[in-house]
């Protein structure tokens, strides 16, 4: 198949394909569940959320990486509506390394939808494909696809923000920060860093050599790591944390203080090291939060904080 044949079928996609399907089904729920609210409300009210269902081209499945017979993909969530090239969330989801999709994802995505961002949803090889570096080197791949395709979905590279919850919120901050010295693009090696406006961290680990060993160890790293001889190493190696330097991207850190999976007490110590390298960062504390699960008041007070902080660090083009 040519590139005209592929083009044309991801323009047909766009109607046919099941997860074109769910976006709309949801935007449709979404419509349904807010005018059963809103009661007597004008319907108008209703025009932001229909809003997202019409604005946005769904591109889904596109190989980003193809090691032997299996293939790593993701799904391009373009605004179609904007005339100028835009900034861009790049979503990785979380799973311990062992589960999770890029489709269960979908909902978590849909404020950026609103806010007219470009979002692109990656998926990456899980344990049961390979081992760590493999989740790694995978989203590092994802990133440099972002940039080499950019022109064709009207990314704008220097707008593009990596995030990610749980295990996603670690090869987000990895991703970002990771430079070629860390030997981690070897399936997609470049001439240049990959440089991000910011990072958006979901009660990611920032070091796993914290959680290797001892009563905070995590059953999920050990597994992810191995038992390899060098496991110490290359726990450190795939720690955000080693790479922390004054050209770091800007860091928002979410994290509840009663997380029991990800202690909190590493990502107040990972806030204060990129504080004393320089890098412009925030740590956002839900009080007696946990791994996740946040309530509806904490995830709008989660959003603003995204909203401001995405104001200060990823400015508008007409703005810098």
């Amino acid at each position: 198949m040519d590139r005209d044949e592929r083009r044309v079928g991801r323009h047909a996609w766009q109607n046919e394909h099941p997860m074109g399907q769910l976006f709309r089904s949801v935007v449709v729920s979404l419509v349904i569940a807010t005018a059963a609210d809103a009661g007597a409300q004008d319907v108008a009210a209703l025009a932001p959320v229909v809003g997202i269902g019409s604005a946005y081209r769904t591109t889904a499945n596109l190989t980003y990486l193809k090691l032997g017979s299996f293939e790593s993909t993701l799904d391009v969530y373009q605004n179609r509506t904007a005339t100028a090239p835009s900034p861009t969330l790049i979503w990785i989801h979380g799973g311990n390394w062992i589960g999770g999709s890029k489709e269960a994802s979908l909902l978590t995505l849909l404020p950026f939808f609103q806010m007219g961002w470009n979002v692109v949803n990656v998926d990456y090889r899980l344990l049961q494909q390979a081992p760590a570096p493999a989740a790694a080197e995978d989203c590092h791949c994802a990133l440099r696809w972002v940039y080499e395709h950019a022109k064709e979905y009207n990314i704008d590279a220097s707008r593009v923000v990596v995030s990610g919850n749980s295990a996603g919120g670690h090869l987000a901050l990895l991703a970002a920060m990771a430079p070629l010295s860390a030997g981690l693009d070897t399936q997609c090696p470049g001439a240049a860093d990959l440089k991000v406006a910011a990072v958006i961290n979901w009660y990611g680990f920032p070091n796993l050599l914290d959680v290797l060993t001892g009563q905070t160890a995590n059953t999920a790293v050990n597994n992810w790591i191995g038992p390899r001889a060098d496991r110490q190493d290359l726990a450190l190696k795939l720690s955000p944390s080693s790479y922390v330097r004054a050209s770091s991207p800007p860091v928002l850190t979410i994290h509840g203080n009663q997380d029991p999976t990800s202690p909190y007490e590493y990502a107040v110590s990972f806030h204060a090291q990129l504080t004393r390298a320089g890098v412009v960062n925030e740590l956002l504390t839900v009080p007696n939060g946990k791994h996740g699960g946040f309530s509806d008041v904490e995830t709008l007070r989660i959003y603003e904080t995204i909203r401001a902080f995405l104001t200060r660090t990823v400015p508008p083009r007409d703005s810098r």
